[in-house]
């Protein structure tokens, strides 16, 4: 594990990260900020030609985790309660979506945390806010939720 980063070396090859397409950008502790990059894949849409809506939260979803993950030092992860997302445009094949997560509040029961997506030219195509708890850091042997 690089010892900048909360996330294992192999981070990149993820089941879900591989689907999405993530390339993580950078963290700002001071503002609690990850940002992302996502390449719009062929699997991720539909056939009017952009991303489907559940998986838009999957992105959202991404980031906004990377956001606390990275906040705690890898030592916690957000297990989501509630989710709520609002689609502004379309996220084209083979687009650059630029993805901004925030840590709002974090205490030791609960996480607020939001989110959003932006085109190549600034314009925002998806944003949400999310309830989580938060949780131990997972391990390759268990979920990181005590059970």
């Amino acid at each position: 594990m690089d010892s900048s980063s909360p996330y294992p070396d192999d981070a990149e090859s993820s089941p879900h990260s591989a689907l999405l397409g993530s390339e993580f950008v950078s963290f700002d502790a001071e503002t609690a900020t990850a940002t992302m990059r996502f390449t719009v894949k062929r699997e991720m849409t539909t056939w009017r030609g952009g991303v489907q809506g559940g998986l838009v939260a999957g992105y959202l979803d991404d980031v906004m985790g990377y956001a606390f993950v990275h906040m705690t030092g890898g030592e916690q992860a957000p297990l989501n309660l509630e989710i709520s997302m609002q689609l502004l445009g379309l996220l084209p094949l083979g687009a650059t979506i630029t993805a901004i997560g925030r840590v709002v509040r974090a205490g030791r029961r609960v996480v607020f945390l939001e989110g959003e997506l932006l085109s190549e030219d600034g314009q925002t195509l998806a944003r949400a806010t999310s309830t989580a708890i938060p949780t131990p850091k997972p391990s390759n042997s268990g979920t990181g939720t005590g059970g």
